[in-house]
């Protein structure tokens, strides 16, 4: 017997038992897409927590938005910085007062005590990820939807 790739395991297998349980292709699309925006939002640290709670006040499907939640953490280092400097931009906050690595060391070491330091910067970061997200979660959901149709019209046969 062939062994399975790592994604096929953790992430293609999760979702094909999601639709052979009964799962809609397009609430699994939705649950995928939310837990990918709140993977890349600029707050962090609070992704799992938050992604379980707007999951379940949405009553989407915990798991799917949790394996997208996780596979988009290193997007969401990535865009921090994006959302930052688009908050800036837009805000006119200044310039950070730490460097990138500085600002991802003191993130791993000391959480709330970065988060104080840099509330300014984050909620304007927020902002410009929630207008972000509206745009970006429906077509996450254009994208998924016929994959996943069409993955559940082959589970059906």
């Amino acid at each position: 017997m062939q062994q399975q790739s790592f994604l096929h395991r953790r992430i293609v297998n999760p979702l094909v038992d999601l639709l052979r349980i009964g799962c809609t292709p397009r609430k699994l699309a939705w649950s995928i897409a939310i837990g990918f925006v709140i993977g890349i939002n600029p707050l962090l640290g609070s992704t799992t927590l938050i992604s379980l709670t707007v999951a379940a006040l949405l009553r989407l499907n915990l798991v799917a938005s949790q394996i997208a939640t996780h596979l988009s953490y290193p997007l969401e280092i990535a865009f921090f910085f994006v959302f930052i400097r688009l908050g800036d931009k837009v805000f006119h906050t200044g310039r950070l007062p730490l460097h990138h690595r500085a600002l991802i060391s003191a993130a791993r070491h000391h959480p709330i005590d970065t988060t104080r330091l840099l509330w300014t910067w984050e909620w304007h970061a927020l902002v410009i990820w929630a207008l972000v997200s509206i745009v970006v979660a429906p077509m996450v959901v254009l994208l998924l939807t016929p994959i996943l149709n069409g993955l559940n019209e082959r589970i059906q046969r």
